[in-house]
């Protein structure tokens, strides 16, 4: 199980935004768009959120896509091992799918890498016109959230 889990998500341009998921050399980075999964951020983050204040097993997948490819990003958590697997589909029909990135590692670390990164993109959404590139506003309320799930963790 690997504990060297980054995540970066780029300052938007318009309506797209560059995301990214490493570990141990293993990665998977592409661009994805406001829409049509316009919750995609806020489900995110209410996900990694949701991985660390649940007891016992979860499980969340969210969809996402770069148009015309979709992705599947699917969180589990199965006791103290989180798991985040990306599914690529080559159409929005969903078909054919190839998982394109896989991890296992602790659920606090993944979260602490996400809030890291959405705590660096809020700083700078000002200079970089987030709401205007993203079409949509910051998801600031989710961003608490995910604050208090890892600082009440454990």
């Amino acid at each position: 199980m690997s504990s060297n889990f980054e995540v970066s998500f780029n300052s938007p341009q318009c309506g797209w935004m560059s995301v990214g998921f490493e570990h141990d050399g293993a990665e998977f980075h592409t661009t994805t768009a406001h829409a049509p999964h316009k919750t995609a951020l806020s489900d995110m983050l209410n996900t990694v959120s949701g991985m660390l204040c649940t007891e016992g097993d979860y499980t969340r997948e969210l969809k996402w896509n770069r148009d015309p490819e979709e992705y599947d990003f699917a969180f589990t958590r199965t006791g103290d091992i989180a798991t985040i697997e990306i599914t690529e589909y080559p159409t929005s029909s969903r078909k054919h799918g190839e998982v394109v990135y896989h991890f296992e590692g602790d659920p606090f670390g993944i979260a602490k890498a996400f809030l890291t990164t959405f705590q660096q993109m809020f700083e700078e959404r000002d200079v970089d016109e987030f709401e205007e590139n993203w079409h949509q506003e910051f998801p600031i309320a989710e961003l608490e959230g995910l604050k208090e799930a890892v600082a009440g963790y454990g």
